[in-house]
């Protein structure tokens, strides 16, 4: 068993889990609502250090990421358990319960299957994995392997900090914008999501967003509208290329899965929602839904940089000098990380 960080000393043999808001006690025996941290004997022990539920290459626009290395594949290593508790979650089989497939992998089996590529941190939710997040990430570092993490942010500020130090690209979800709404049906806390992405802003982390739609839960023009302009106002510091409204946001439907039986999002919603938000948002993507056209578009031009059908991705409209993209059309320099 590997030791855990991000844990205190409570009373007795109890001990308490700091990585996110939730902060478990675990009495000895005793397991936090991730199901994967865990009191043995009043220690932390992370009995899931390493175990891998999924390992697959991918797409990178599956993450979805569309301004990170466009066109490009990634190793997705993906967990099991999860702090939250959606009762939509599209991956609850591997969320919501630990006694599923999978096998333990080191670090090294991970960073050298990704070879010179990416890896993607995915699936379920990676951070109540973080102790082995952060030992993969350093070593993917060292081995110039891109760390992408695909997470829903709902972590305390310290853990926050000290994954995003290592972290390339990200794509967190922005579930909804009501703290009541995801304190008392996700079982997670606004302040500390809002908290993560402008941690990641700040460190000059590629990052994107995410928004499931979902139907009676976060779709009324009020909470949608909060959404955008908390997007809009983002940048990242220093000379990285997403200044304010270029933080691409992903607008994915929702189809009923586990508990939430609610009908799926429709088209014409996702696609009112789209287009009201590139008033204030250069780039808005609707995800989930066939026949969807997701071009990304020169600001200064109007050409096309990038084409997508699904996940056929044409790049013809870039090109590469000393490691930046620019547009091949006009020479602007592109809203697109490498």
């Amino acid at each position: 068993m590997k030791a855990g960080r991000f844990f205190r000393t409570g009373d007795g043999n109890s001990i308490s889990c700091t990585l996110c808001p939730r902060l478990c006690t675990l009495p000895p025996g005793g397991k936090g609502n991730c199901r994967v941290r865990q009191n043995r004997g009043g220690k932390p022990e992370l009995p899931f250090y390493g175990f891998i539920t999924g390992l697959a290459n991918d797409p990178i626009e599956k993450k979805p990421l569309y301004h990170f290395r466009p066109g490009t594949g990634i190793l997705s290593a993906g967990f099991a358990g999860c702090n939250l508790h959606c009762p939509f979650c599209q991956n609850w089989h591997i969320s919501q319960n630990t006694d599923v497939p999978g096998r333990y992998c080191s670090q090294s089996d991970l960073v050298n299957t990704a070879a010179a590529g990416s890896l993607a941190y995915t699936y379920s939710e990676p951070l109540v994995h973080i102790e082995f997040l952060l030992d993969c990430m350093r070593e993917a570092r060292k081995a110039g392997v891109a760390n992408v993490l695909v997470t829903n942010g709902c972590v305390n500020s310290e853990a926050a900090g000290e994954i995003l130090e290592l972290t390339d690209a990200a794509n967190i979800d922005l579930k909804c914008f009501s703290g009541k709404t995801c304190r008392e049906i996700l079982s997670g806390d606004l302040s500390a999501v809002l908290g993560f992405i402008k941690t990641a802003c700040e460190k000059g982390v590629h990052t994107e967003i995410t928004t499931l739609l979902v139907p009676g839960l976060n779709d009324s023009r009020e909470e949608l509208d909060a959404c955008i302009d908390f997007i809009a106002g983002l940048s990242c510091g220093g000379d990285a290329i997403q200044q304010k409204g270029e933080v691409p946001w992903h607008l994915s439907a929702y189809h009923p899965a586990w508990k939430w039986k609610a009908p799926a999002t429709t088209p014409l919603l996702l696609k009112e929602t789209a287009a009201r938000a590139r008033k204030s948002l250069r780039h808005v993507y609707v995800g989930n839904i066939s026949g969807e056209e997701n071009d990304t578009l020169c600001a200064h031009c109007g050409k096309t940089l990038i084409s997508r059908r699904g996940y056929r991705v044409d790049t013809s409209g870039l090109s590469i000098i000393e490691n930046d993209y620019y547009c091949a059309a006009c020479g602007k320099k592109a809203p697109i990380a490498i």
